[in-house]
């Protein structure tokens, strides 16, 4: 019989396992939980950037020429528009290649001609033709080409790249249909141009960039990219992907770019906005026209210069990990910073991850072994979720790893909420069961006088602590005695079963009934006033007295009870004193004729 019963709470444990499961992975998938848990992942790279970006030094040879509110006011007003002519920026460019930059990268996109202003355009193209230092942008994009006709790009522009190259033709953020187009000067006139595409993660933020593109199935450099292989006299023609999806740019220095599935190469971040110098355009325009090339050269010489635009109203202020208002062009230079420190971070994979996850939830479920209590073990799992946090934050500050947060402290919660989910499983029957006889009258199924005086008690103390009410009603069935004189006990025991379900039925489930003794019962009513006590007990009273009982020889009767009422603390501040203060009522309620409700007593 023990075997039988064990084996049925095995089968009993294991179908509720499968529900659960069953249910867990319904969840998952309607509620894209993966990409919920992947999103806050995603949050907890930041928070861990916000830590370690404080240890980091940026590149000081990286400055930024910026065109920023004052810059813009004062292009509108010295050039009477904006976009300013091209002159202006072939004037910018000329003075600052008088004191040696290392290069000048436009983060700005030269796509249409500005004939308004004369030959401008020709006077731009000239300045970066003879130079190979200055480098310029250009934007794909998916235009439908009923709108704009798709175009060749030169030659020279594209780079070939040998290996494991096919996850980069699916991925959709750096393959492309169409491209915005530069004045045909510089389209054709200089080999410089590099791609500015970016990439947000599901909540607007970015903290990836795209070192390639693809377009008409040949592979194109962002514009960083290839600056940054020019600085490092790295070959830009002719690259390498290995099969981890690591961009080889120099097997000998072992420089790479790690690359995710989807073409994105996560940054490390050197710091907030404004990280990197910013150098006003119209100071620069003062400048030259003052020949002051003392002042250009202390800002400019051996620099990296990019220029962009980064006023308040531009759209290219974008959200980071480190700022919610992030200019476009210092993002570049985050990426450039990347490269010239082989400093990317790399993410774990994800077989790493469950790996990584499992040992946590190994090292949890030893724990919760091994400790005698809840509290303990919680205190245990946090302190171990702790120290890994640390570990993942020493990882990527040392090693500029990404090792998973999330789903490591999942996979801890929820080992310890299953251990004890599953030991209460196991033991709630047991206990409830055994509870159940400790405090429940076996004849009624209403609690015992001993669980009565301890709510009681209880009751007592929560009136006094938050001074709320509650009530007692005191219950005897009328002539109870005579009736089982004359029916028997047998069918006095059914009548009473059936009068204490009565009342059950006619009670909140917060109330509490109980056998008081033989016929006598009572009712516990926590915060309940005087009147809404007196309302419950009317309501009973009416409920038993139409009610017909059937007794042990198979015929039905009638029997009515009287009542009485007490509360706290109107009637009495003690159990004892509302006990009887209801038993007195009770008292009046049975001299008075019985099948009544009594909750005063007169003088």
């Amino acid at each position: 019989m023990a075997m039988k019963e064990k084996l049925i709470k095995n089968i009993q444990f294991s179908f509720v396992i499968i529900i659960v499961a069953a249910i867990l992975i319904f969840l998952f998938r309607l509620f894209d939980i993966k990409g919920f848990l992947a999103e806050v992942e995603n949050k907890t790279f930041d928070l861990r950037q916000q830590v370690i970006s404080k240890y980091k030094e940026h590149n000081k040879d990286i400055v930024i020429l910026t065109v920023d509110d004052p810059g813009y006011e004062y292009i509108v007003s010295t050039y009477g528009a904006w976009p300013a002519p091209r002159d202006f920026w072939a004037k910018l460019a000329g003075g600052i290649e008088k004191v040696n930059p290392r290069a000048i990268v436009f983060d700005l996109l030269f796509v249409q001609n500005f004939k308004a202003y004369g030959n401008t355009d020709k006077a731009l193209s000239n300045v970066i033709k003879g130079k190979n230092n200055i480098y310029v942008s250009m934007n794909f994009d998916n235009q439908n080409e009923e709108l704009r006709k798709a175009i060749e790009l030169p030659e020279s522009l594209n780079t070939k790249i040998s290996g494991d190259t096919d996850f980069l033709k699916k991925a959709k953020y750096i393959n492309f249909k169409n491209v915005r187009g530069i004045i045909p000067e510089i389209l054709y006139g200089t080999d410089n141009i590099g791609f500015i595409n970016i990439a947000r993660d599901k909540d607007g933020i970015i903290r990836t960039k795209l070192p390639l593109f693809v377009y008409k199935d040949k592979f194109y450099k962002h514009l960083t990219l290839l600056v940054a292989l020019d600085l490092l006299n790295l070959d830009s023609k002719n690259l390498k992907i290995d099969g981890d999806k690591n961009l080889i740019l120099s097997e000998k220095d072992k420089r790479i770019i790690p690359m995710q599935d989807d073409g994105k190469t996560y940054l490390n971040w050197y710091g907030p906005a404004f990280t990197y110098e910013y150098i006003p355009v119209w100071e620069i325009d003062k400048a030259i026209d003052k020949n002051d090339y003392n002042f250009l050269k202390e800002k400019f010489e051996n620099k990296i210069v990019y220029v962009g635009v980064t006023t308040t109203s531009s759209s290219d202020v974008k959200t980071t990990p480190l700022s919610a208002r992030y200019a476009g062009v210092e993002i570049h230079t985050t990426f450039l910073n990347n490269i010239l420190d082989n400093n990317f971070i790399k993410k774990t994979k994800g077989w790493i991850d469950v790996l990584i996850s499992l040992i946590l939830a190994g090292l949890t479920g030893v724990i919760v072994y091994r400790s005698k209590s809840v509290s303990v073990a919680s205190l245990k799992v946090f302190i171990l979720i702790v120290l890994y946090t640390l570990l993942t934050l020493i990882f990527m500050h040392y090693m500029n790893l990404w090792a998973p947060l999330v789903l490591p402290i999942v996979f801890s919660i929820g080992t310890i909420t299953a251990s004890y989910a599953i030991k209460y499983i196991i033991t709630s029957r047991d206990y409830e069961h055994t509870y159940k006889l400790a405090v429940t009258d076996a004849l009624t199924d209403m609690y015992n006088h001993r669980y009565f005086q301890e709510q009681m008690k209880l009751n007592i103390d929560n009136s006094k602590r938050y001074n709320t009410p509650f009530s007692l009603i005191m219950i005897d069935i009328d002539f109870f005695k005579k009736f089982n004189d004359k029916y028997g006990h047998q069918s006095g025991d059914a009548v009473l079963r059936q009068v204490a379900g009565t009342i059950k039925k006619n009670i909140r489930s917060t109330d509490i009934p109980c056998r008081y003794g033989g016929e006598e019962m009572a009712v516990i009513l926590t915060n309940t006033d005087k009147e809404a006590a007196t309302t419950v007990a009317l309501k009973i009273c009416e409920a038993v007295r139409q009610r017909e009982f059937e007794l042990a020889t198979g015929d039905w009767t009638h029997v009515t009870i009287s009542l009485g009422v007490a509360t706290m603390p109107n009637n009495a501040d003690s159990v004892q004193g509302l006990i009887e203060y209801a038993d007195k009522c009770l008292y009046i309620a049975k001299e008075n004729g019985r099948n009544q409700v009594v909750s005063e007593i007169r003088e």
